[in-house]
């Protein structure tokens, strides 16, 4: 599947906000947005009117880069979202909070979801006591995510661990460091998502 190569710092001036897409560096002093807070290219300093359709897709956009999905995904995951019972914008936000390389990422695991894509697919961690490797694996109420034995010394994720007094924990989770597990106590509510996201911009989007 294609994935995005380049500088993800390019991706939050893009999108005038900070996504978090690199971890511990977003926190830093070396975070590219807060030295360059336009958007990147030749006329990123140039104020630009946006019609309703661009502020639709630039929200759409930002989304699918904060979760790190391709537009087959993202699209696929609204298709979901709609069919759901409830309102489509938060069945969407909640479909992709649950997805297990961004809740091994709110776990404090890992310090990315980009990173959290690396170790699900490299068997870094077991759902249930079973390997799971597909990071768009949905988690559910219930279910134990367990760091594997051998990948307990790995110094990342170490790390991370450390670093989740900073972060915080949503309360649909629940962490245990000693153990090296994490459980699901609910499904994530709207105020969990703390992102400025405007949901709804995405729901018209795709309703034209």
């Amino acid at each position: 599947m294609a994935r995005y190569r380049g500088s993800v710092c390019r991706q939050c001036r893009r999108e005038n906000m900070k996504l978090f897409l690199k971890g511990d560096r977003c926190f830093s002093d070396k975070c590219s947005f807060d030295r360059r807070g336009f958007p990147p290219g030749e006329h990123g300093q140039k104020r630009v009117k946006q019609s309703d359709y661009g502020m639709q897709l630039r929200e759409k956009q930002k989304v699918k880069r904060i979760y790190g999905v391709s537009e087959k995904q993202f699209r696929n995951t609204f298709k979901r979202a709609d069919r759901q019972k409830g309102i489509t914008g938060i069945n969407l936000l909640t479909l992709l909070e649950t997805r297990l390389d961004n809740t091994v990422f709110r776990l404090g695991f890992v310090n990315s979801r980009n990173q959290g894509r690396h170790f699900v697919r490299h068997n870094h961690f077991t759902v249930n006591g079973k390997k799971v490797n597909i990071p768009s694996y949905q988690v559910k109420k219930g279910d134990v995510i367990e760091l594997s034995e051998k990948s307990r010394t790995i110094q990342a994720i170490i790390d991370s661990l450390d670093a989740i007094v900073r972060r915080g924990i949503p309360q649909w989770l629940e962490i245990n460091k000693d153990s090296f597990k994490g459980e699901i106590k609910g499904l994530p509510a709207r105020e969990d998502i703390s992102l400025p996201i405007q949901e709804q911009l995405i729901v018209e989007l795709y309703s034209k």
